[in-house]
């Protein structure tokens, strides 16, 4: 099956580490232009610098809704179009609720949960009308079970199950697919790992993913055939015990 998506513009959020820094190159790869959305503009840079002049910078603090507009109006009015949205900046923060801070929730719950309502709404439109567009929203196998330690990111990611679910159904008529990808443990600095030979040492053991690994399985699903949907699709370390 060909993985081309030339000639195909993508929106990723969180593009500047992890796993959508690797989305990011992998659908750039595959013949895409890019706008890129993340938190550092330094950073956003050195991965726009990977791709080329396909790649558009868009320095933004998703948690500002002002920003999240603006990021969608500003890729429309530069490439004309969006027909694939990534979907995937998040905030982790585990911990027990009595000891929480609730205004990092109030933050958690703005990137992760109202981000991605109010980015697909925006580029949502333009896909109805020309019949054709992904959406991939970034889960978390803590989207299909709760887990005791990070409640409040598990109830984010279950936030987004179940809009994902309700607006593939809406959508389907219009010829617009709707998926999550859901993984476990990743190796990248969200969950706290950047040392390359732990990395390496946790993979071997098959403990943990690469954010290459995602990548990998949006990929797969950005390239069905048309008439394929995938719904979920859970990624996980082969030890990982959940």
């Amino acid at each position: 099956m060909s993985q081309n998506l030339a000639g195909k513009v993508v929106l990723v959020t969180g593009a500047s580490s992890g796993i959508g820094r690797a989305l990011a190159l992998s659908v750039a790869e595959a013949g895409a232009s890019v706008a890129l959305v993340g938190r550092s503009a330094d950073r956003l840079q050195l991965v726009a610098n990977l791709i080329g002049p396909n790649a558009l910078v868009l320095p933004a603090d998703l948690a500002d809704a002002a920003a999240v507009e603006t990021v969608a109006a500003k890729t429309l009015a530069h490439f004309g179009r969006v027909d694939i949205l990534l979907a995937n900046a998040g905030l982790y923060i585990p911990g027990d609720v009595a000891d929480g801070d609730a205004d990092t929730w109030d933050e958690l719950v703005q990137v992760n949960v109202s981000s991605v309502f109010r980015l697909i709404r925006a580029v949502l439109p333009g896909m109805i009308a020309r019949r054709s567009g992904d959406i991939v929203v970034t889960s978390s196998i803590s989207g299909h079970q709760a887990i005791q330690w990070e409640p409040v990111y598990s109830a984010s990611k279950h936030a987004i199950q179940s809009f994902v679910h309700g607006l593939r159904r809406q959508v389907a008529p219009d010829n617009v697919r709707v998926g999550a990808v859901a993984p476990g443990i990743v190796l990248n600095e969200l969950w706290g790992y950047d040392d390359l030979n732990e990395i390496d040492a946790k993979v071997a053991a098959h403990e943990g993913l690469r954010s290459q690994d995602v990548a990998d399985a949006v990929l797969f699903m950005l390239t069905r055939p048309p008439h394929v949907t995938i719904r979920d699709l859970v990624i996980l370390p082969q030890n990982q015990d959940i």
